[in-house]
């Protein structure tokens, strides 16, 4: 019989590996991995939960999940502009209110997908509906242009899923590097902040899969490298179902000490 998800997260938790890479199959339960994982980390908590404060968090994870957090508004019947909403917690509040990464995010999307795609991040303004008032926060919502060059320029564009995912992607892999660099000074009285002193663990699941082949390389390449500057105690566990990105990963951290699971599917039909 196989192991349970959580005796797998229990083995991730007790491994004391930097970074830990997994393999496995669509449908073999690396979602469901991942909040066991986060569950163990921070009982009763999760990581993105609005009434934890940031400075306590003890893991950042990206997943399905995190991409929950932003959805697309569509009201075609009113005419109404089509805008990728964000629903505010303590880690976009960082990158984008107290950090003001919101370039570094709009880079980051451009370098993986087209440098003529543009992000928009809405200033905060008032929103008037049945004779209510309610102000609507800066950066909670986005909308999307493509320059094409000669002052010519498409406005208030739907990007596909897989643009999408990049730009969560971009978020993510922007605050990641705002954390390792802080975490980098190994004097905590000298970080320029102790929001992430109590930050132990990044669990990353299956980022930006939909990909073309090089820019799928490039994104491993880069995360790797971030990782390897990583010279704090935090750790990384990172599964993926997509072949190349695990051989990419797994070349990368050769000279890193990790460990390896591969999760086949025929050995995760009897996890409960």
């Amino acid at each position: 019989m196989g192991k349970s998800l959580k005796e797998i997260a229990q083995e991730l938790k007790d491994s004391g590996k930097k970074v830990q890479l997994i393999y496995a199959f669509n449908g073999t339960g690396k979602t469901r991995l991942s909040r066991e994982f986060i569950e163990l980390i921070a009982p009763k908590s999760d990581a993105d939960t609005e009434g934890i404060d940031l400075a306590d968090k003890k893991i950042i994870y990206y997943n399905a999940f995190t991409e929950d957090l932003f959805y697309w508004d569509n009201d075609l019947a009113n005419d109404i502009t089509p805008k990728l909403r964000i629903q505010p917690n303590v880690f976009t509040h960082w990158v984008f209110v107290d950090q003001g990464q919101d370039s570094r995010i709009i880079e980051n999307f451009q370098h993986y997908t087209d440098a003529k795609l543009t992000p928009h991040f809405n200033a905060p303004y008032i929103l008037r509906d049945n004779g209510t008032k309610k102000t609507v926060p800066a950066f909670t919502e986005v909308t999307f242009s493509y320059e094409r060059g000669n002052d010519e320029r498409s406005d208030n564009i739907k990007i596909s899923k897989g643009e999408e995912s990049c730009f969560i992607w971009s978020v993510f892999i922007s605050l990641l590097e705002q954390v390792v660099n802080v975490l980098n000074v190994p004097d905590e009285s000298d970080r320029e902040t102790h929001q992430f002193d109590h930050l132990e663990y990044v669990f990353i699941d299956d980022p930006v899969s939909s990909l073309d082949e090089n820019h799928l390389i490039e994104l491993a390449v880069n995360l790797a490298q971030l990782i390897k500057e990583s010279k704090s105690d935090l750790k990384f566990v990172i599964t993926t179902h997509n072949p190349l990105f695990y051989n990419v990963l797994h070349n990368e951290f050769k000279k890193v000490t990790f460990k390896k699971y591969f999760l086949k599917k025929r050995k995760m039909d009897n996890i409960t």
